[in-house]
């Protein structure tokens, strides 16, 4: 993966830096980079696997969209009064024209050679026209001058209180968690076409080492980049060399060979992009929105506006978020009961699909407490008990049927129904072919704060 400043980060940083300076901005940094360190030593990392798959389809057709629309603004230059208008007659056809050749060398150089990277020999071969025949076309030192120098360790200029850490905690907690999420989704994304797995925490150590350092010469930060990872990969690079020397090449571009990158025609770099578009999108999104769930196609298109309406990470929050929300939906309806009446006259229901809060309704909705025999069997050798809303359900369930006094009996329920139930707990049948699995329930519940009304 390539790894620099990102938009995603600056979205945030203009507010910081517009509220309170760019020393601020320094420390949060530093922070930033803390907390990261932080997450790697907890494993958070490990969470990203927790991003469903239209999730990634959403985010990826997005980031490809944010992508394209960010070149429109090569199409435009900048008149007399200093507006910003679009290209027009010659110079737009010799634009296009140039992006054209960039995308067609892009695409035939693989089939050539892989001596040579294809964007490398795209770019190259279309400076060199452009120098040769002195075509008149927007370049990168049109934009601004990329000329800089080495970084001086500096200290941010702000007061160690109580009160700056309240101004930059919340900013760097965002940026934190910007930063991670969009490595990771890279990580997975770069993992997914080279064949090969990150280490998840490795990359949040890496990224919060990193930020750290960075905060103390005056930079701004960054995470894992997409666009340029896609180009890499795209590239060859499979190793975590190449990183290091796009380092190293960015070093060298802006300390000395500044004078050459700025004579790059935009138009070369605005073909690499589209390139990346067409590499990037998931184009077999839209052949299977037919054979796919209708939720998942609805997570896939809101999260792909909403990467372009507003932020990658925001975007796959609220996708992970809505999944969620649709599976907790989708096993809330699947509960029901099938009921038998055995040889000795005995009600049983046969409970099918997962009990947890989203389903507790549709549990007590099962049963006909009035008219069910005097004995009333419930099997969950079809179910699975999840969470404290589920014990819950269970001892209700048992006390209305105590109200009306019948006797109740629990087949099939794990180990730790046993120890969580309190009234119902009396009531279950052991057997050997009793379920063994967890529950997600807190200390609490283990305490036997459940049912301690009963």
């Amino acid at each position: 993966m390539i790894s620099g400043a990102t938009g995603a980060l600056a979205v945030v940083m203009v507010a910081l830096v517009s509220s309170h300076g760019i020393e601020y901005l320094f420390a949060t940094v530093v922070l930033m980079g803390v907390i990261q360190i932080i997450a790697a030593f907890l494993k958070l990392g490990k969470f990203i696997r927790l991003v469903p798959y239209p999730v990634m389809l959403g985010f990826v057709n997005g980031l490809a969209i944010v992508i394209f629309l960010a070149q429109m603004s090569q199409f435009q230059i900048t008149d007399q009064s200093g507006n910003r208008q679009w290209m027009e007659g010659q110079i737009l056809l010799i634009m296009i024209l140039l992006v054209i050749i960039t995308m067609i060398i892009i695409w035939l150089m693989p089939k050539i050679t892989t001596l040579v990277p294809a964007p490398l020999a795209g770019i190259t071969f279309v400076t060199i026209l452009v120098i040769l025949l002195d075509i008149n076309v927007p370049s990168v030192g049109d934009l601004a001058s990329i000329k800089g120098g080495l970084p001086a360790f500096h200290m941010p200029s702000v007061p160690l209180n109580v009160d700056t850490l309240l101004i930059i905690l919340p900013y760097a907690i965002i940026l934190a968690a910007i930063g991670l999420i969009e490595s990771l989704l890279t990580l997975n994304l770069v993992g997914d076409l080279t064949g090969k797995t990150g280490g998840a925490s490795q990359e949040c150590l890496a990224q919060g080492i990193a930020n750290t350092i960075t905060g103390f010469f005056g930079g701004m930060g960054g995470c894992a980049m997409i666009g340029q990872s896609m180009i890499n990969v795209k590239s060859g690079g499979r190793t975590r060399i190449s990183g290091i020397s796009a380092s190293l090449f960015l070093l060298l571009f802006i300390v000395i060979g500044y004078s050459f990158i700025e004579q790059i025609p935009l138009a070369a770099l605005v073909g690499v992009m589209f390139m990346v578009v067409i590499g990037t999108f998931a184009w077999q999104s839209i052949l299977v929105i037919r054979r796919i769930p209708m939720s998942d196609v609805v997570v896939m298109l809101i999260v792909t506006i909403t990467t372009v309406v507003y932020d990658l990470a925001i975007a796959v929050i609220f996708g992970v978020i809505l999944s969620a929300l649709v599976y907790a939906w989708n096993n809330a309806v699947r509960i029901k009961g099938n009921v038998v009446i055995d040889d000795n006259g005995n009600t049983i229901y046969y409970i099918e699909g997962p009990l947890f809060f989203g389903s507790v309704q549709g549990f007590s909705e099962i049963f006909n407490l009035e008219n069910d025999t005097d004995i009333v069997i419930v099997d969950f050798i079809n179910s699975r008990v999840v969470d404290q809303s589920a014990l819950q359900a269970i001892e209700d369930l048992a006390i209305k049927y105590e109200k009306r006094n019948k006797q109740l009996q629990l087949r099939h329920l794990s180990k730790d129904c046993h120890s969580l139930l309190r009234k119902a707990g009396q009531l279950i049948i052991d057997a050997d072919d009793d379920p063994s699995y967890g529950l997600a329930v807190d200390y609490g519940v283990k305490s036997g704060v459940l049912g301690k009304n009963h």
